[in-house]
């Protein structure tokens, strides 16, 4: 008996996903519920799990190939063993169209797979794909590596002299270097550079600096972090006072916490704060839904979360949708100051940066202060100087003054 395997819901306003990686080869034996490869979206990487146990009989889609939901990725034999699986092109539905050619099918099912990077490269290069394999792979799979050795070993072909390029003309493709590599922008990646770009070209950006001095927040974790985690069981970090001070701004001026709707401007009376994490595809945002209610251990368990799950790749939908203000920590990464761009259809965002000690003066003195420098890019059509500066101003104060959160 064989079950299909199928795209699942990808979510609202998600039609298509790219395959990513196949966990598992043709012949693997599974069981259900177990991950068995995993689909990249413009938002998020999913996994998706065995609909049954049993040997996968075949697949057909490859990794790079574009799905939509519930279109069939493959077929788990419910009554084979991983010794007796089927051999690919037995059971297969027909593979979908993709922009890279395939390698002339193996006596392996596995060696006549190709990665998107390596059926290019072979494909650009002309290389005769049955001469490489076996390939050094796992299953003998043709590698990047294989095809670059080969051509290593092969004079490159005389080329053409490309013509003369007037100014009118698209520019001539960029050649290929075997010391260089090209990999394909993932679909996170390719809409993080769409949304940024889009926020530049739409809104009328512009961004107001502000200093705090850290001293207050500073002691005050000193005294209380080690009851703080005995209590919460999670340590008491910078975020959740930034997402409180960040918040009682916004219900001072709720013009930064609102967005352009065609010609209306939309005021929301409630809090989704997001935060930009960092992750090795891009930057993702999770989102702190009314965050208002949430006591300081509750923002600091669920941005650990975050943070775990987007390392993991495990973010969903719905984690990262809805959000009205956002906060980027470039801190983290020894950012002294920058200009962060806003997350559409947002029309604010604050950002954090590293804390240095600085000489400043104070009651006619130079004293040495932790100082962390404030940004808040806001969008000058609806939000005007007055307001985006009190804004800042407020958090600023608020920062300075921890003891005043508490108190709300």
């Amino acid at each position: 008996m064989a079950t299909e395997i199928k795209v699942p819901t990808l979510g609202e306003s998600v039609s298509e996903a790219t395959v990513a990686t196949w966990l598992k080869n043709v012949g693997d034996a599974v069981t259900a519920d177990e991950p068995i490869l995993e689909l990249e979206t413009d938002k998020v990487t999913l996994e998706v799990p065995a609909p049954a146990t049993g040997v996968i009989a075949s697949v057909a889609v490859s990794e790079g190939d574009t799905v939509e939901p519930d279109a069939i990725l493959g077929l788990i034999d419910e009554s084979a063993t991983a010794t007796e699986a089927p051999a690919a092109s037995a059971t297969a539905s027909p593979p979908a169209t993709t922009s890279a050619p395939m390698a002339p099918p193996a006596t392996d099912a596995n060696a006549g797979h190709q990665s998107p990077a390596v059926a290019k490269l072979v494909a650009e290069n002309n290389v005769d794909a049955s001469s490489l394999m076996p390939g050094s792979g796992k299953g003998g799979r043709v590698t990047k590596g294989d095809v670059l050795s080969a051509l290593s070993k092969t004079p490159a072909p005389t080329q053409a002299a490309a013509p003369p390029s007037s100014l009118n003309t698209a520019v001539a493709p960029r050649a290929e270097n075997p010391r260089e590599e090209r990999v394909k922008m993932s679909r996170l990646r390719q809409t993080i550079a769409s949304r940024l770009k889009e926020a530049q070209n739409t809104a009328a950006m512009l961004t107001t600096f502000n200093e705090v001095d850290m001293s207050g927040i500073m002691a005050m974790r000193k005294k209380y972090q080690d009851d703080f985690v005995k209590r919460n069981d999670v340590k008491l970090g910078f975020m959740s006072f930034f997402v409180k001070a960040a918040i009682a701004a916004l219900k001072e001026l709720p013009a930064v916490n609102a967005e352009i709707d065609g010609q209306d401007i939309v005021y929301k009376n409630y809090y989704n704060i997001g935060v930009a994490v960092g992750t090795e595809n891009g930057l993702v945002v999770p989102v702190l839904k009314d965050a208002d209610g949430m006591s300081m251990a509750d923002i600091e368990k669920n941005i650990a979360a975050f943070g775990k799950k987007a390392r993991d790749g495990k973010l969903s939908m719905a984690e990262m949708s809805g959000g009205t203000f956002t906060i980027s920590n470039g801190g983290i990464y020894g950012s002294m100051l920058s200009t962060p761009i806003l997350n559409r259809p947002q029309s604010a965002i604050l950002g954090m940066h590293n804390i240095i000690e600085r000489p400043v003066a104070e009651n006619g003195k130079v004293v040495i202060k932790p100082m962390m420098y404030l940004a808040l890019s806001y969008d000058h059509r609806i939000i005007d100087g007055r307001e985006a500066v009190t804004a800042l101003v407020r958090i600023k104060e608020a920062l300075e003054d921890p003891s005043w959160l508490l108190l709300g």
